[in-house]
């Protein structure tokens, strides 16, 4: 399955200057099978693969002392092979079984930068709350489930796949309508690696739904890790309860009954440590205000939502309009989820609350120091007064984007830019790509 992130690790292999590449990520999104696949086309197969949860006794080789070149010939001892500078991958995967490995990133920078290094693994964040990171030493990438392009590679639709990630522009209606079938199916299927292959396989999308209950019940599982840092039960009651809240604005409150606030969100701060789930303050401009107390929240994925709020899926998937599945949950899901897997992941939306109403826009798209609005709405501009009430009210702001399942549009008099849901991919990665 072709994942755009390679290109991002093909930039980096040829980089001079490149540092040992951290890969960030949730459990199970295909951070290991991305690297080897890398490993296999660019380096000509020469990957040299040290996996610490898979050989606890090679953690001694790392906790001696930070001496590089002693460490990589230790390294090829144990691997029975040839680790040669230049022309071969070292990828310590679950690297955040073995601390000293991460420190030992630093001294590959310094000591031996000709050697390409990535390490990856689950839980990193809470390996770095015990370490310090070696920074400036190393790079970060982050990794998210499947995209929609991304999907629509892997089940075969290359030349929609092209579309989706080309330039907007109104389509005919049999293509339209085709894409949007197919972002039906996403919503349903997800970004799940185990599901879109298993999807591609049979192309039903049932025999996903037993993969998404196994997947949501090993994130459950993680979180007996978790247990020196927050309650089990609370975890549990606030991981479901984020998926039943996709779209609202909530606060820690609105999560839990049983537990106090400072509880609930500890157990929300894990929870977004571990990449299951993402928070999305409202403010503007963006990091400057943005607020602790009012936020979104958005999953993982959008397949292992619906399962675990208990979506009835039977009868949602009859649903024409994309927006009325789940009462909008999905195509907020959705577009958020793309947004941040195209790189735009610093999630924000806009909210301002006066005695008499509430006027709220869904995402803050960031774009070279301006900000692009996008609302996920269906229905004609007049209606869309909080946009436009953003849109007269920051000047910083050039334009506004609607995202629903109507076809390609241009209001330039509104400064409004309609689009299909099939390309908040490719506008999360070019906001700012639109002319009036």
């Amino acid at each position: 399955m072709k994942r755009i992130i390679t290109n991002k690790l093909v930039e980096w292999k040829n980089r001079s200057n490149r540092k040992p590449l951290i890969l960030r990520g949730a459990r199970q999104i295909g951070k290991t099978w991305i690297v080897n696949e890398f490993g296999k086309h660019y380096f000509n197969g020469k990957i040299h693969v040290i996996n610490f949860e898979m050989h606890p006794d090679w953690h001694s080789i790392f906790n001696l002392n930070f001496d590089v070149h002693r460490i990589v010939a230790e390294l090829e001892i144990v691997l029975n092979t040839s680790i040669v500078k230049g022309e071969s991958l070292l990828f310590f995967d679950e690297i955040q079984g073995c601390p000293s490995a991460i420190k030992a990133l630093r001294y590959f920078y310094e000591e031996m930068p000709e050697q390409h290094v990535i390490s990856a693994g689950s839980l990193l964040e809470f390996a770095f709350q015990d370490i310090s990171i070696p920074v400036g030493r190393v790079e970060f990438l982050n990794m998210f489930p499947m995209s929609f392009p991304e999907f629509l590679l892997a089940t075969g639709k290359s030349k929609l796949a092209e579309i989706v990630l080309s330039s907007p522009q109104k389509l005919s209606d049999s293509i339209h309508h085709s894409l949007i079938n197919e972002v039906k199916n996403y919503f349903f299927v997800g970004g799940m690696p185990e599901c879109v292959q298993r999807y591609s396989e049979t192309k039903r999308i049932r025999d996903v739904f037993d993969i998404q209950l196994n997947l949501a019940d090993t994130f459950r599982q993680d979180f007996s890790k978790y247990a020196p840092y927050a309650d089990k039960r609370c975890l549990n009651i606030v991981f479901a309860s984020v998926a039943k809240s996709i779209g609202k604005q909530i606060k820690y409150s609105h999560l839990s009954t049983d537990f106090s606030i400072p509880t609930i969100k500890k157990a929300f701060e894990l929870l977004s440590q571990a990449r299951v789930i993402r928070k999305s303050p409202a403010g503007l401009p963006l990091e400057a205000s943005a607020s602790d107390k009012k936020f979104k929240a958005l999953m993982l994925d959008i397949g292992l939502m619906q399962q675990i709020s208990g979506l009835s899926a039977d009868v949602e998937y009859l649903e024409d309009d994309l927006l009325a599945i789940y009462k909008g949950a999905m195509a907020e899901q959705f577009a958020g989820q793309e947004f941040a897997a195209a790189g735009n992941d610093a999630l924000y939306y806009w909210s301002r609350e006066e005695k008499s109403s509430t006027a709220e826009v869904d995402y803050l798209l960031s774009d070279n120091g301006r900000i692009i609005p996008a609302e996920i709405k269906s229905g004609v501009a007049g209606r869309l007064r909080s946009m436009h009430l953003l849109l007269e009210n920051y000047a910083g702001c050039p334009y506004g984007i609607v995202f629903s399942g109507a076809p390609f549009a241009r209001l330039p008099e509104q400064k409004l830019i309609f689009l299909p849901l099939y390309y908040a991919f490719q506008t999360g990665s070019n906001p700012g790509q639109f002319v009036f």
